[in-house]
């Protein structure tokens, strides 16, 4: 007996059925996609964690170290924990700060449109560059994740209250400072190196 020719074969047909099948079910032929950002630790329902962004001193240089808080740290708060220095881990990773002991209280408040105003209870000749920069970026970072959008307003602690001979007023020493990429602070009116 013959078959018509019109019609199609039977192993015709079964060659098709997986992309039959395929199209039924909503899925469809695409390119390779990028993908999107790794996995993270799991959280526990309901909470959100968030990082302060300490920067330490290491064998090479500067490096900010991460410590998890289940709320939101302010500057104040990242400079707290900055001065109470790294960590039993973090010096086994060989971080230590170079910013020393100080007489009288380091602030940081975070202004309007992305400011921080640090208040140091020294003048900023005393500390080593590493200090500063440890200092002001712990601050930016806190501020801002990405902290070369923040501008610090160094406000320096003086014990020699200087005054201004033809107004009569107190000489508020303010350094405007921002912070590169891996942490280095600089003068807000340089260009950056």
């Amino acid at each position: 007996m013959k078959r018509p020719a019109s019609g199609p074969r039977p192993g015709r047909l079964l060659m098709f059925l997986p992309a039959l099948l395929l199209a039924g079910c909503g899925i469809s032929p695409t390119a390779p996609t990028t993908a999107g950002a790794p996995a993270s630790g799991a959280l526990q329902p309901g909470t959100r964690t968030h990082d302060a962004r300490l920067l330490f001193v290491g064998p090479t240089g500067l490096r900010y170290a991460a410590r998890t808080s289940t709320s939101s740290i302010s500057p104040q708060e990242a400079i707290d924990l900055l001065l109470k220095g790294p960590s039993q881990a973090e010096r086994k990773r060989g971080l230590t700060t170079l910013v020393p002991a100080m007489k009288g209280r380091v602030t940081a408040e975070a202004g309007r449109n992305g400011v921080v105003d640090l208040r140091l209870p020294t003048t900023v000749e005393r500390l080593d560059h590493a200090a500063v920069s440890q200092l002001v970026c712990t601050a930016a970072k806190a501020r801002d994740r990405d902290q070369t959008k923040v501008l610090v307003r160094v406000h320096e602690g003086r014990t020699d209250s200087r005054t201004d001979r033809q107004s009569g007023s107190q000489i508020d020493d303010t350094w405007d400072v921002r912070c590169d990429s891996v942490g280095n602070a600089y003068p807000a009116a340089a260009k950056h190196p």
